[in-house]
């Protein structure tokens, strides 16, 4: 028998949060802390930013998406990743002389990935936030 007109759905993640705040409750200890930094350095550099779910993990948006955190807790389908994943939505735009945005095979997501709280660089990251808040004052 031929079912061409059905569809399968996968389903690409297993969990769903209904607010921030379930997103955070979920969270293991280790990777907390390091969604919590960042985080307040995204308010800190950007305070009038929008927080919103997105894939069941924050995203960060004024006129247009800015960034979003990406802990492994969190799957992309069958993909973890063994730490938080910071990216930035318009990274190529981003001017970078220093390399500390990873590229990968991405085109516009430009990415910094933690395993540790102690990794992010305050000043860096605040420095890289104001960068991807001039170029979203363009949208």
């Amino acid at each position: 028998m031929h079912n061409s007109g059905l569809k399968r759905s996968k389903k690409m993640q297993h969990i769903s949060f209904h607010s921030v705040e379930e997103f955070l409750e979920y969270l293991p200890k280790e990777e907390l802390e390091i969604v919590e930094r960042i985080r307040g350095l995204i308010y800190q550099a950007i305070p009038d930013i929008c927080e919103k779910l997105s894939y069941n993990v924050p995203f960060f948006k004024r006129n247009s998406t800015i960034c979003f955190i990406w802990p492994p807790s969190v799957p992309w389908g069958s993909k973890t990743y063994p730490f938080v994943r910071m990216g930035f939505s318009k990274g190529y735009m981003i001017e970078d002389a220093i390399g500390y945005l990873e590229k990968g095979d991405r085109q516009q997501v430009y990415c910094r990935d933690f395993t540790s709280a102690d990794q992010i660089d305050e000043i860096t990251m605040l420095t890289y936030l104001t960068k991807a808040l001039i170029i979203d004052e363009q949208f």
